[in-house]
């Protein structure tokens, strides 16, 4: 059940990611959408005709003109797709919540620093985590087009769920294993869902600024490793001062 939970938000995503392209490939061609209804349901010539879609429900119609519009999914197809969105949505919400709660509770045991090489441990933090997030987020700017052009604004919406939950994930493993000692688990956690959550808002706020959403840019990815870079740098400060002043964390 456990593995179940921490899984959960990761198949959802998946799902809704391959649901997304289902429905996309279940419309009209949005390269040619008129040619697309003339080829499955009108005749061989004839005045262009006009795609009606739908996302949610999935639905799509074909206007040939002269109150010829057709359905170009049928009702069947529409009703499957619509439920089992709905059920994908529900396993998203549902991971998301379960995920949420994984960053309370008990903290776990406390990883000591003794024979540690923290200074080595740092540096392995930065430049390992900064290599790590810079080819993630290069290979999401890549998928960033497909999944908007393909997904419509579900597709977006699900790449940007699935883009702060991996940036997160990728965080939290890089911590375990080079995050700031002594630590627990609930600490690394935390650390790398906020880690994930300022590198993606960095990103996304200076897309954003330059004018060039929806889709990001390869720049995003040096950008995001030297912001985790600084970010990262800043929780072992942070570790470090509470070490020196116990005191003051109580």
């Amino acid at each position: 059940m456990a593995a179940l939970k921490r899984w959960m938000l990761a198949a959802g995503l998946g799902l809704g990611l391959i649901w997304t392209v289902v429905v996309s490939a279940s419309m009209p061609s949005g390269w040619d959408p008129s040619k697309s209804c003339f080829d499955k349901l009108g005749p061989t010539y004839g005045p262009d005709a006009i795609a009606d879609t739908s996302w949610f429900p999935p639905s799509a119609t074909c206007d040939f003109g002269d109150g010829n519009v057709r359905d170009y999914m049928t009702t069947t197809q529409s009703v499957i797709l619509s439920v089992t969105g709905i059920l994908m949505l529900a396993l998203v919400v549902a991971g998301i919540v379960v995920t949420l709660r994984t960053l309370s509770g008990e903290p776990g045991p406390a990883r000591s620093a003794d024979d540690v090489n923290l200074r080595r441990r740092h540096r392995n933090h930065l430049l390992y985590g900064a290599l790590d997030v810079l080819m993630l987020v290069a290979v999401a700017s890549a998928l960033n087009v497909a999944a908007i052009i393909f997904g419509g604004i579900i597709g977006g919406i699900l790449f940007l769920i699935t883009t702060i939950a991996g940036l997160g994930a990728l965080a939290n493993v890089l911590d375990r294993h080079t995050g700031p000692l002594p630590s627990t688990a609930l600490d690394g956690r935390r650390r790398g869902a906020a880690t994930g959550g300022i590198v993606f808002g960095v990103i996304f706020a200076a897309t954003a600024l330059t004018g060039q959403l929806p889709f990001f840019r390869l720049w995003a990815a040096p950008l995001a490793a030297i912001t985790y870079a600084v970010a990262v740098h800043a929780q072992w400060t942070k570790a470090a001062t509470r070490q020196s002043h116990p005191a003051s964390a109580l």
